[in-house]
């Protein structure tokens, strides 16, 4: 983060604690859940999850995120999967670190665009460094990644969730004002199976599902511009069938976008109308 872009933070800190004691504007509040400070304003809150990990769910977030800024809203990450972050190193803030102000509040990393960040990656001392952590400290610093962030005011704010329904997964879905989820998966024989545990986890907390992403869907030839499903056949619309959910998307194994996460340049270098139909329906929440 530059001088400048951290000045014009605290510029907006300090016009938020003047502001604070009128009326704010709408922002996600979760009752008898985790509660956003007076300093910031959230309009959508929306989760992105797996069945298992290893499918991509960082990745569809960072494209949800990077499309999002490009139509215009202002964006946010809350990278709950605290134990295996990966979004600083895909938007190319590895090198920033969550910085304090006022013995309470947090600036979240900016990337390129002002998509604003938490991870605890940017809280390590080094990105490698093993998070060693149970389960009280993790649902801690989950609860201060959401609560102690100077979000400012976003439109949305994209939830990172660990993969599986273990403790974390649930307490994002308990604790924060969820409005709905796109669950990612993988082509495999288990798939259905995989994707039932996140639909059902997510209609055990009465969260709506947005839809179905599956990601790893084919290889595209670049000689002869056929495509091949290298694991298999596609089961993603029969599973989303089966469930009553819509599918958002098949995302391909493309060797040009792995390149484009690792060197951080995902904001800049990503193709255009990716995941066009789960753009759709996170803007019908505008409506």
């Amino acid at each position: 983060m530059t001088p400048e872009e951290e000045e014009a933070i605290r510029r907006e800190f300090e016009a938020s604690r003047k502001e604070a004691h009128k009326e704010q504007p709408h922002q996600a509040q979760a009752p008898d859940g985790f509660e956003l400070n007076q300093f910031s304003s959230i309009k959508h809150v929306i989760g992105i999850v797996s069945g298992k990990g290893g499918v991509g769910k960082s990745f569809v977030t960072g494209i949800l995120a990077t499309e999002l800024m490009r139509a215009g809203h202002s964006v946010g990450i809350l990278d709950a999967d605290i134990t295996g972050p990966s979004i600083p190193k895909m938007f190319g803030i590895s090198d920033q670190r969550i910085a304090a102000m006022d013995e309470r509040m947090l600036i979240p990393a900016t990337t390129s665009t002002g998509i604003r960040v938490v991870s605890t990656n940017l809280v390590l001392e080094h990105e490698t460094d093993p998070v060693l952590w149970r389960g009280p400290l993790l649902m801690g610093v989950l609860k201060q990644f959401y609560e102690d962030v100077l979000w400012g005011n976003i439109d949305y704010l994209l939830v990172d969730m660990p993969p599986g329904t273990g403790d974390v997964a649930l307490t994002v879905f308990q604790s924060l004002p969820i409005e709905g989820v796109v669950i990612v998966s993988s082509p495999q024989d288990l798939v259905q199976m995989i994707v039932g545990k996140a639909v059902n986890m997510a209609a055990m907390m009465e969260v709506p599902v947005i839809g179905l992403v599956e990601n790893m869907s084919y290889f595209v030839c670049p000689s002869c511009g056929e495509k091949h499903e290298l694991f298999g056949p596609s089961y993603a619309q029969e599973t989303a069938d089966h469930f009553g959910i819509d599918l958002l998307g098949r995302l391909p194994i493309d060797p040009a976008i792995a390149k484009i996460c690792d060197a951080g340049t995902i904001e800049r270098d990503l193709p255009e109308h990716l995941l066009d139909a789960a753009l759709e329906i996170i803007a019908e929440h505008d409506a």
